[in-house]
């Protein structure tokens, strides 16, 4: 929910994406075959033979200021060395986990919880619907068409048959305008490279065109070919975790091999831009969006029909977020955070580009964060974030506002389907207690009906959730939701999972997950704090909790959990803290810092090394919201809160259990391998701290639906054998209550 990413790329791929481990059948293959990591040691202070680490006398020198680094060797996560210490550390995980009684029990109440229809919001392309559904248990979603929303289903793709294991997902589609070809892209074994391939979606079979090193880049059509970005190849011991530089765009025709596609962007004095390239849906501008991070971006445009050769930069810092919405009346719409921190939407004349001449369409709300601008039957459809939840309005095309749209309840709207020509609209909307549900409305009227809503075999009325807003150390009021069971008791005894993330300008809106059901049917308590450094409050919501501010990130998320305790929904024997990717450093800084305060800690994917953050693959674009090490005020800052650097010897942390992925890419798995190692060499106590290692899995995206079921049911089965709960699930009771209903 976790994601980091250019700044665009997540603007056009905003999802909570699930991690997943390695299934029972892999571990066995792998630690039947070596166990002489197993260690020769143990740790006197704990109940566990932690598999050894070699510590090498590693020292690098930051501004006078020495720091060990003795388990750098972990960073070779291809060396034969660190994949038998894998190995070790898996089998030790394992071994604790199958130990658990109700184990089984959860993973199996999970997989009759999953075992549900689930679609997406249909699209239109070329007259025809397309949409995505799964069964219940397929790994992946498969791609269908529809000739009418009532008509027959045909499969397009079904990425099931790409791999034996599921683990090559679908990672994003373009349909030609005519409806002719569908360009796709394919994710193999997690990682964030892709692979572009194009479909004649005529005889539904692949045409011999084939692109590779593709990353974070979405597929343009235009005329007979599309625009893709992608990096240059890579040697093979830096495919997983060497820098990604020299990003460029080309353009590829249909029928011809990549060695011949056409370079239309690539900067060679700045190795570490990242390059999006769009074409407006009238096929008048090709637009190119140059970044250096995962927030702030140029803009430089060229007007295809007209012929034009060069790009024209009407955009040219770094210093703000700026996204082109249309091309309307030879005026560019553009949404932006220049002058506005919670977003406008200007009008932009290539022409004339300076920011004196640009018009407001919609101007900032001092309020409310603009998250999104649609065009759908010729109106502008406005979403905004409002204390969290989405509100959504609609306007003229020269702004003037026409009505609110009316949501369901307080929760989330996610996908919105619509075209400019077209009064039918398709969006998602879904809360904590809601399951994810399709409506279609009518852009004329603004009314809203139920298109499709899943059926599942839960009953979701017995529980609530409530927002809150709770003071942070500084008296910053911080908006936090509660879910639970109707009735609960505030006793102090709850099982409470509390999850964040807290960084690159993410908002962590309310959304359904059926991990959460086995935690709510237990007693559980789900708690979500919408702490600074997200998007909730606009950029300087997201500004607050960057760079030398991020410990208003932490100083957040320890007040959530201390109010949660206050409050008496929970004890600090009976909290866990939960969190991915950046909302894994959240993890591994509050865990380092208040240990007292929680019982079990869930980081995971996590970047916890951070002085050494940025020399990985993509990490170089996170520093403006981190900083660098590079820069001496920014290295004190880093170092006093980085997770690795952080554990102290004799201290008693919190049951931990490490999760990351050996085809991580994004935030390389040596980040979990290095803490893992250093916690298990100083901690005290009985907790246990381990690892749990997926292979042929990468930082979330399209991972199979059985892993998923796996690792949630891990998570949850280490939470509550750590808080003394026991879990049992009567079979013959569930049926009873069904036949009862």
């Amino acid at each position: 929910m976790e994601l980091i990413f250019t700044k665009l790329t997540l603007a056009n791929m905003k999802n909570n994406f699930p991690l997943t481990f390695l299934t029972f059948t892999l571990l066995m293959i792998l630690s039947g075959c070596d166990n002489s990591q197993k260690s020769s040691h143990k740790n006197s202070n704990a109940s566990f033979d932690y598999p050894e680490t070699r510590q090498d006398e590693v020292v690098d020198e930051y501004f006078g200021v020495k720091v060990n680094d003795p388990y750098r060797w972990l960073e070779d996560d291809r060396s034969e060395e660190t994949m038998r210490w894998v190995k070790a550390q898996n089998s030790l995980t394992f071994e604790y986990l199958d130990n658990i009684p109700f184990r089984q029990a959860i993973a199996d109440r999970l997989t009759k919880l999953w075992n549900f229809e689930r679609y997406s919001a249909p699209f239109k392309r070329a007259g025809k619907y397309y949409y995505y559904k799964n069964d219940g248990l397929q790994n992946q979603s498969v791609l269908y068409v529809q000739d009418q929303l009532d008509g027959e289903a045909k499969v397009v793709l079904d990425p099931n048959n790409l791999s034996k294991d599921g683990t090559t997902s679908l990672a994003g589609v373009s349909i030609s305008k005519d409806g002719k070809y569908m360009a796709y892209t394919i994710s193999e074994g997690g990682s964030d490279w892709r692979k572009g391939l194009v479909r004649d979606l005529k005889t539904n079979k692949d045409l011999s065109d084939e692109v590779n090193w593709l990353k974070f880049t979405s597929l343009r059509w235009y005329k007979d070919g599309f625009f893709y970005s992608r990096y240059p190849e890579p040697s093979e011991e830096d495919k997983l975790s060497g820098e990604n530089i020299f990003h460029q765009v080309y353009y590829h025709k249909i029928g011809t091999k990549q060695a011949d596609d056409e370079l239309v962007f690539l900067d060679r004095t700045h190795p570490k831009r990242t390059f999006y390239a769009s074409v407006t849906k009238d096929d008048e501008m090709l637009l190119v969006y140059p970044s250096e991070g995962t927030s702030g971006n140029a803009l430089y445009a060229k007007n295809l029909k007209k012929g034009e050769t060069e790009f024209t930069p009407l955009i040219e810092d770094f210093d703000n977020d700026h996204s082109v919405v249309a091309h309307h009346k030879g005026k560019l719409l553009v949404l932006t955070n220049k002058n506005a921190p919670n977003l406008r939407l200007v009008e932009i004349d290539p022409k004339n580009p300076a920011v004196e001449n640009w018009k407001d369409i919609i101007p900032q709300n001092d309020k409310n964060a603009l998250e999104s601008v649609q065009i759908i039957g010729k109106k502008l459809v406005a979403v905004y974030i409002q204390d969290v939840v989405s509100q959504v309005k609609v306007f003229e095309m020269n702004g003037k506002f026409l009505y609110d749209l009316q949501l369901p309840g307080l929760g989330t709207l996610g996908a919105l389907r619509g075209d400019k020509d077209e009064n039918q609209a398709f969006y998602t909307f879904s809360s904590y207690t809601i399951p994810t549900s399709i409506y279609q409305m009518d852009i004329r009227t603004g009314k809203s009906t139920l298109f499709k809503t899943p059926k599942i075999e839960f009953d979701l009325s017995q529980y609530e959730t409530k927002r809150v807003f709770y003071s942070s150390l500084d008296g910053t009021k911080v908006p936090m939701f509660i879910t639970h069971k109707k009735g609960i008791a505030l006793d102090g005894t709850n099982p409470t999972l509390l999850y964040g993330y807290g960084g690159f300008n993410i908002s962590v809106q309310p959304r359904f997950s059926i991990a959460n059901l086995a935690l709510l049917e237990n007693g559980g308590v789900y708690a979500v704090a919408n702490i600074r450094g997200g998007g909730e409050y606009g950029e300087k919501w997201h500004k607050a909790g960057t760079k030398l501010e991020k410990q208003n990130v932490f100083n957040d998320f320890i007040a959530a959990a201390e109010y949660l305790i206050n409050k008496k929904y929970t004890t600090n024997n009976k909290l866990a803290l939960q969190g991915g990717s950046n909302g894994g450093l959240l993890v591994g800084a509050c865990m380092t810092q208040r240990p007292d305060l929680f019982k079990v800690a869930l980081p995971a994917v996590g970047v916890l090394d951070m002085l050494r953050y940025h020399t990985f693959t993509i990490g170089w674009a996170w520093e403006v919201d981190y900083g660098s090490s590079a820069d001496s005020t920014q290295f004190n800052n880093l170092l006093s809160y980085s997770p690795l650097h952080n554990v102290k010897e004799g201290v008693a942390y919190p049951a931990t259990l490490v999760t990351t992925a050996d085809h991580d890419d994004r935030v390389v798995p040596a980040h979990s391998f290095k803490f893992i190692s250093e916690l298990q060499a100083k901690h005290k106590g009985p907790n246990p701290v381990m690892i749990r290692i997926e292979t042929s899995a990468g930082h979330g995206a399209g991972k199979p639906t059985d892993k998923v079921i796996e690792e949630a049911a891990d998570k949850l089965a280490f939470m509550f054998h750590n808080m003394g709960e026991e879990i049992t699930y009567d079979p013959q009771k569930e049926e009873d209550i069904k036949e009862e209903k």
